[in-house]
């Protein structure tokens, strides 16, 4: 019997031992994931849909934008669209998300060469000026209320924020000079609301005062708008 069961644990091959299992052996190599880089061509891919996007909604409204007119105005086929956007509603938003950027960041280049306080305060007031004169904000209005209102909701509370931050340096000479500290929030949301009233209700020929109104506008604020310190 015990010659038997000797010879039964004789016929049982082992396991051949895997490189992993083997004393000493290191573990095989994880291969590491490629960062997906930024692709220029897809970038000014996308910039033309949202150039085509615009140009679309200006002409015929926010509701009657057709994702084929929208690839003809921009040269692409329905197929390179589709890379980018899944459907009409993921266009928009897009483009509602690229038009706040686009905006802000006009906003910054057009203030960052300016560390002098005064001059950094004219700087703004310009590039309100010219956004007013030259934006077409007033006629996306016209053309498509609906869209034209959610997006400047949208853009509200991310505008006062900007504001505040390329106003810092003024406001923190003027809180310098006069002894004074400034309701920065409440400054630049006023700011905001005045660039929405024109765009809503525009001035007309008195428009062409804009930068003397907005400096009678921080003015009064600092006058009636302050806590002394």
């Amino acid at each position: 019997m015990a010659e038997a069961v000797e010879a039964g644990k004789a016929k049982v091959k082992k396991p051949r031992a895997t490189a992993s299992a083997k004393e000493g052996a290191e573990p095989a190599p994880v291969k590491a994931v490629k960062a997906v880089r930024r692709n220029r061509r897809s970038e000014s891919t996308i910039l033309g849909i949202f150039d085509a996007t615009e140009a679309v909604i200006l002409e015929s409204g926010a509701d009657r934008v057709n994702i084929l007119d929208v690839c003809e105005t921009a040269g692409i086929s329905r197929g390179t669209f589709y890379r980018y956007f899944s459907s009409q509603d993921d266009l928009l938003d897009a483009f509602s998300r690229h038009r706040r950027d686009r905006f802000h960041a006009a906003l910054i280049e057009a203030t960052a060469p300016y560390t002098d306080p005064d001059e950094r305060f004219d700087a703004v007031l310009r590039f309100v000026d010219d956004y007013l004169e030259r934006g077409n904000a007033r006629r996306l209005l016209v053309v498509a209320p609906e869209y034209a209102m959610r997006w400047l909701q949208r853009i509200f509370p991310d505008s006062v924020i900007r504001f505040q931050d390329v106003l810092g340096p003024v406001f923190d000479a003027w809180e310098s000079r006069a002894g004074i500290k400034i309701d920065r929030e409440l400054t630049c949301e006023l700011l905001v609301r005045y660039i929405l009233s024109e765009i809503l209700v525009p001035a007309g020929p008195e428009r062409r005062s804009l930068p003397r109104r907005l400096e009678r506008m921080f003015a009064m604020l600092m006058q009636g708008r302050v806590s002394r310190r």
